[in-house]
């Protein structure tokens, strides 16, 4: 592991950042850190905190097309990174649910990841180096900006999904990659009982398959971006390649069913369908008891309110997306009680998030003190993001 805290030439952004995190350690006073501020609701409530936002922290600082790694300070936008590499017919292979205006910043922080982690892997597969400012002020660089430096990997991974608790990241380096020759998605019927689901889900795996993303969508979420299933469930299956390679799994595919063509911007339907104002959980368990972990996700989506349920199957996750109000987030803590698998809450109503904690009698243990231990480490004075990971 390698903590560089050097004092390279920092831009003007960070120097900001430290300028506030020196401030608010001196104060006592906390810091709320935001991004586009897309999902304030996420994570437990930050009570008592300054809202510090890095938006205005923009731009592409390096770009290296033959590296297939881009550098851009935290606020840039998902959609200009993706403009910028697509000029070069490339791409950063990071599509988190959320509009194209989430920050990088927050991506990485949240460790955010949507269907095409099925073949890209999530931020910590993707994220090569940060910079950061941690607790106290100091401007810590991590790992590098080729694909071939892996100085510093862990605290790059550590720094990944902290949420803003350990270090405020100002700047990151991702791997890119090319664009694919061919990319088409197609849309498959199935049906939802459990048997038949896990023997098509076996079929894909053990095929002459490579799908991008596979993602399977409920009835409702398949009418809302505009793919035709009837009262089934689809199976979103995103094909990417050359020709022949794209081709030859696209004949596989008819082996399975009907496949229909998705709408070409399916993806984007379906990463922005979820409602301004949300109750979300994520339901998981092995990738071989994906039906085990939808049939959970659609046990807690009521048919009578507007009710979302999707799941990335070759990770094991299904997702249940409730619009706020009438007991959304009662109906989602309550079946996490009696799913034999994790369960990770995203986004609920701000006074419901202690009973995720009661509900599941949470207390102290190793990794806890563990955590606590890190966070003082990195800011000793608490005044970053203090208990949106829901410590006490």
């Amino acid at each position: 592991m390698t903590l560089s805290t050097s004092r390279q030439q920092t831009s003007p952004s960070t120097s900001r950042v430290e300028e506030a995190i020196r401030a608010a350690a001196e104060r006592g006073e906390p810091l709320r850190i935001e991004g586009a501020g897309n999902w304030l609701d996420a994570g437990w409530p930050v009570s008592g905190a300054t809202p510090f936002s890095l938006a205005g922290a923009t731009g592409v600082v390096e770009y290296t097309p033959g590296d297939l790694t881009l550098t851009a300070r935290a606020g840039t936008s998902l959609e200009e990174i993706a403009r910028v590499a697509a000029a070069e017919r490339q791409w950063l292979a990071l599509d988190p649910f959320g509009p194209p205006t989430s920050t990088l910043g927050a991506t990485i922080a949240t460790a955010s990841a949507g269907p095409l982690a099925h073949a890209f892997g999530t931020p910590r597969d993707n994220v090569l180096g940060l910079e950061t400012v941690t607790g106290d002020g100091e401007v810590v660089r991590t790992g590098g900006r080729v694909v071939k430096n892996v100085a510093g990997f862990d605290l790059t991974r550590l720094f990944t999904g902290s949420w803003g608790t350990l270090a405020v990241i100002t700047e990151a380096t991702v791997r890119l990659r090319a664009l694919p020759e061919v990319d088409e998605t197609w849309a498959l019927a199935v049906d939802e009982e459990a048997e038949a689901l896990d023997a098509l889900i076996a079929r894909t795996r053990f095929a002459p398959l490579e799908p991008l993303a596979l993602e399977l969508v409920d009835p409702s979420l398949a009418t809302h971006i505009g793919v035709e299933g009837g009262d089934r469930a689809v199976l979103l299956i995103r094909l990417g390649g050359n020709e022949g390679s794209v081709r030859s799994q696209r004949d596989f595919l008819r082996t399975l069913g009907e496949p229909l063509a998705a709408p070409r911007d399916v993806w984007r339907s379906l990463r922005e369908c979820e409602p301004e104002r949300a109750a979300v959980a994520r339901f998981s368990a092995a990738p071989s008891r994906i039906a085990h972990s939808w049939a959970a996700a659609r046990a807690a989506a009521p048919r009578d309110a507007r009710a979302f349920v999707h799941a990335s199957v070759g990770r094991g996750i299904a997702r249940c997306i409730l619009e706020a109000g009438s007991g959304a987030g009662e109906r989602l803590i309550g079946a996490a009680t009696r799913f034999d698998g994790t369960v990770i809450f995203e986004r609920l109503p701000a006074d419901l998030w202690a009973r995720t904690r009661a509900e599941n009698a949470i207390g102290e243990n190793g990794t806890e003190r563990l955590a606590r231990g890190i966070r003082s480490r990195f800011d000793p004075m608490g005044v970053l993001n203090p208990g949106i990971l829901g410590e006490r």
